[in-house]
């Protein structure tokens, strides 16, 4: 029913659909029931795989997100039970902490794509360079996980970029059809029992670290279960309020207070009683022009609470969606109140050319264009972007490539760049574009800067839009570059003050006179240094002291290096250096603190790790082990980490690393191979956001006596634990 449900999308209505189902249950049912009799199965049972076994979340396995799907289920609370319950934790937390939704019109998006829990399911990262994927975090206020389960709990990955950058993460609690007649019947039956599933959603949200629900009943409730309705969406609201601040409770304008499922379209007498006991009310997607005026009316001072619904897929939306979804939006914020768009993965379900990276960059610049942009970043110390999207087709670290192959992580994602969509590219000299094929610094992706440039010409490119106040203590600006020719990569820094005004600093390698009367200040920066680790990559630093002023943008500037001596510059003129030339540059990172905030890495003997739930399998002198391995500090450290890299050392039989001697990371080499050293090196597994990681069939060769896990600590600055003293857990496999 699902895939027909998908089909129907082409229809206009959700009237429509409800008819539709109807129709097609009571025909289709007898029929299939009168197959299945006469047609027994023809499968031959020698030639065909048994199906897989039904999902047990109690067993280990690879971790993955997963909704409820039954009231049983919510009241027992099995899912705390499940194996797969750590892992689903976001680790992310929101900045600022217990903060209340700013007084203006604010931009909810609600997810619905490909039904849910697809290449976001897998926790520990996918293998679909390809994935779907938003990084527009800047122009959203909340992100609503949906999918068409009862409990649709959003998969961490989303929790944590979103939080990252400042965008509250809702769940789904959704009624449909008869199955979900009978679930809100239950569900109502009493006060008691509506407060019970309450408190039961609210532990949820609370436990895995997101901020609250969308309730969206597409069912019919009888008229005496109105008042238990009621208490339902009150109790939910008050219990998150209380179990934490700044939580949201969003009703969908569906079921009136009569009972009847009729979707208003606005806010009125017949939906209100719901919105004045929540967070909000999310319209329905098929409103007239009139109607976002008559809601704030209706709803008052609290007009920005008001969400109208924009499908995406055009439906029967105001404006028509997909390539005009800006005509709601404009019609929306002219009136004053919220917007929430509906289902922006249309974007990749249908394909939109050229590709899924333009396409998804053009559809966001129309939302910013009528929206505007609602988050700004850096706001704190420290701040740190390697401008990963979450998704690629390598990893590096440090700008050593550790990972070749395709991969995707919504966890990974860094603070995304405000980059500007062009219309015109050959308006501008220099493409400029998150690369997730290009070499990376760190991460899966990158800035690239490609194009023609002349010699004494520039290129101004936004990244960031902060609001980040600068102390007394000098601010230490790092950022990794890779270049060909003469193209250089500098940084313009915009600074504001209440007494001296804005300020602009441009930090470049080399005195740049050529366009320095565009910036206050030119700041040279370190004798550049190249790492051992990454050839090509050069990092670039300098200090800064600011005090009392608000950094407010960063920009790249692209530019070409100058001839430094009169007899270079006189060659250079005579070969016509004006003209036009190639330019190519890579921003591998950028990293902002203070000189305090080096982190101070606890060594290994400050770690307790364990491996548990050991699995083993293979044949043929072949083995393949599982196992989940955890790890946490011993009392007296209090350091928590956002992100650990995870690596496997496989030892052979006496033959053991000496101490001090530096642990490989050979990814694109075979062990025992890379630049002629004969040590065993190590493989890259991945990362985790939690004090666990899960290795599943992992083989192990013949000639191998144990297994070395490593973890590596990394802190929010992007800085990480040296290998050899990082925390590890050693696993003996000769004699299993």
């Amino acid at each position: 029913m699902l895939r027909l449900l998908y089909f129907l999308r082409l229809f206009k209505t959700r009237r429509t659909l409800l008819y539709l189902h109807n129709f097609f249950t009571s025909i289709l049912k007898p029929i299939t029931n009168l197959i299945a009799k006469i047609m027994p199965n023809q499968s031959d049972d020698h030639n065909s795989d048994p199906p897989p076994p039904p999902f047990d979340p109690s067993k280990p396995s690879i971790p993955i997100s997963y909704p409820i799907n039954s009231l049983e289920d919510l009241d027992s609370a099995s899912y705390f039970t499940s194996f797969h319950y750590p892992f689903n934790k976001s680790t992310v937390p929101l900045h600022p902490p217990n903060s209340a939704l700013p007084p203006r019109p604010r931009l909810l998006v609600c997810h619905d794509m490909q039904g849910g829990y697809v290449d976001d399911k897998w926790i520990q990262g996918g293998h679909n360079s390809g994935a779907y994927a938003i990084w527009h975090w800047y122009l959203i206020d909340v992100f609503v996980y949906f999918s068409h389960n009862l409990v649709t709990l959003p998969p961490p990955c989303w929790t944590n970029t979103a939080h990252r950058h400042g965008v509250k993460v809702l769940g789904t609690f959704i009624t449909e059809w008869d199955e979900g007649a009978a679930i809100c019947k239950k569900l109502l039956s009493t006060k008691e029992s509506a407060h019970k599933y309450a408190e039961r959603l609210a532990e949820l949200a609370v436990a895995l670290g997101f901020d609250g629900w969308l309730l969206n009943l597409e069912v019919k409730v009888d008229i005496g279960q109105i008042p238990n309705l009621k208490e339902f969406v009150s109790h939910l609201t008050q219990t998150m309020h209380s179990s934490l601040p700044g939580s949201l409770v969003i009703w969908y304008d569906s079921v009136t207070i009569d009972g009847e499922l009729s979707w208003q379209n606005q806010l009125n007498e017949k939906n209100k009683p719901f919105f004045d006991i929540s967070d909000g009310i999310f319209i329905n997607y098929t409103w007239k022009e009139a109607y976002p005026k008559l809601s704030a009316r209706v709803a008052g001072d609290r007009k920005f609470d008001v969400y109208l619904g924009i499908d995406v897929f055009g439906r029967g939306t105001f404006g028509g969606g997909q390539w005009t979804t800006n005509v709601a939006l404009d019609v929306i914020k002219k009136d004053d109140v919220s917007a929430a768009v509906f289902a922006p993965g249309w974007v990749y379900e249908t394909k939109q050319p050229p590709d899924f990276q333009t396409a998804q960059n053009r559809w966001w610049a129309l939302v910013e264009k009528s929206w505007g942009i609602v988050q700004n970043y850096p706001k704190v110390l420290p701040f740190y972007s390697n401008f990963d999207q979450g998704r690629g087709n390598h990893i590096s670290i440090d700008g050593a490539e550790v990972l070749s192959t395709q991969w995707n992580n919504i966890s990974s994602q860094s603070f995304q760049p405000f980059l500007e969509c062009v219309d015109d590219p050959t308006s501008n000299t220099i493409d400029v574009h998150v690369d997730c094929s290009e070499v990376s610094f760190s991460g899966g992706g990158n800035l690239t800067f490609k194009g023609t440039l002349e010699a004494k010409a520039y290129v101004s490119t936004r990244l960031f839009l902060g609001e980040l106040f600068m102390g007394g203590l000098p601010v230490r600006f790092t950022y990794s570059v890779k270049s060909e020719g003469n193209s250089q990569v500098g940084l313009s820094l915009e600074f504001s003050s209440e007494m001296e005004g804005k300020k602009k600093l441009l930090l470049a390698s080399q005195e740049t006179n050529q366009f320095s009367s565009k910036f206050d200040e030119t700041i040279v920066l370190h004798q550049p240094t190249k790492s051992e680790t990454a050839p090509g990559w050069v990092i670039q630093e300098s200090n800064i002291s600011m005090n009392g002023y608000t950094l407010t943008e960063i920009r790249a500037i692209c530019y070409r290096k100058q001839p430094e001596n009169s007899e270079h510059k006189s060659e250079a003129r005579s070969k016509t250096i004006q003209d036009p030339a190639e330019y190519f540059a890579v921003l591998g990172h950028i990293s902002i603190s203070t000189s305090v905030q080096n982190t101070e890495f606890p060594p290994s003997t400050s770690w307790i790790v364990e491996g548990k739930d050991v699995e083993w399998g293979g044949s043929q002198g072949s083995k393949t082990l599982s196992l989940k391995i955890s790890w946490k500090l011993k009392d007296g450290w209090s350091s928590r980490f956002p992100r650990y890299n995870i690596y496997v050392e496989k030892l052979k039989k006496q033959a053991v690393r000496p101490q001090g001697r530096k642990l490989e990371i050979p990814a694109l080499a075979p062990p025992n191979a890379r630049n002629g050293k004969t040590e065993v090196a190590g493989e890259y597994l991945g990362e985790s956001q939690v004090e666990a990681f899960y290795v599943s069939d992992f083989i192990i060769p013949s000639a191998i006596s144990s297994l070395k896990y490593i973890i590596q600590p990394c802190d929010s600055g992007g800085a990480s634990q040296v290998l050899d003293d990082a925390p590890f857990f050693q696993f003996n496999v000769e004699g299993q």
